[in-house]
C-alpha cells in the first residue's frame, strides 16, 4: 500500500483536515522508504505553527523504523525530515477553535503539524507515542552493542 493510499484512509476518517497536493507530498515519502521498512501509518497536515497559514502541506508517515515528514515544494525540490526513535523527545497535542496541532519535539528540532481535524488528535497521539515507546526499548541494546 502506498503512502497516498494510507493518507486517503486518514482523510476519509477525518475530512476537515486542511490539505493541498497530497499525492505529490506522499510521493516524497515513498521515494525515501528503505527496502527494510514497512509503512504503518500516514497522515497529512500543515507543517507550520500558524493555524491560518494553510499552504505548507506535508505528509507524515510512520514506518517500522522511523517517522518521516515529506513536503514537495511548489517549485523544484522537496524537504524530508527523518526522526529516529533515539532522537524523539516528546509529543504535544493542542486543540484550537477549529483545528488541532501536533508538536513533535526531537533533540535537534521541533516540528509542528497544524490544521488537523480535531477528532484525529487522539489517534495520531496514540499511534506516534506507542510506536516511539516501543522502538526506544530497542535502543539501549543497540548502544551496548557498540
Amino acid at each position: 500500500m502506498s503512502t497516498y493510499d494510507k493518507v486517503k484512509e486518514f482523510l476519509n476518517k477525518y475530512p476537515s483536515t486542511v490539505r493541498w497536493r497530497v499525492k505529490t507530498h506522499a510521493a516524497i515519502i515513498d521515494k525515501h522508504i528503505n527496502p527494510n521498512e514497512e509503512l504503518l501509518y500516514a497522515f497529512v497536515g500543515q507543517l507550520n505553527n500558524n493555524p491560518w497559514n494553510m499552504v505548507e502541506t506535508g505528509v507524515i508517515a510512520i514506518t517500522t523504523e522511523r517517522l518521516l515528514i515529506g513536503r514537495k515544494y511548489l517549485w523544484p525540490g522537496y524537504k524530508l525530515i527523518s526522526i529516529t526513535p533515539d532522537l524523539f523527545n516528546d509529543l504535544s497535542v493542542e486543540s484550537q477553535l477549529f483545528w488541532g496541532t501536533i508538536v513533535i519535539d526531537t533533540l535537534k528540532e521541533t516540528t509542528y503539524v497544524s490544521d488537523l481535524d480535531k477528532k484525529s488528535l487522539p489517534e495520531i497521539e496514540t499511534i506516534i507515542t506507542t510506536f516511539m515507546e516501543e522502538k526506544k526499548k530497542e535502543y539501549p541494546n543497540k548502544l551496548k552493542e557498540n
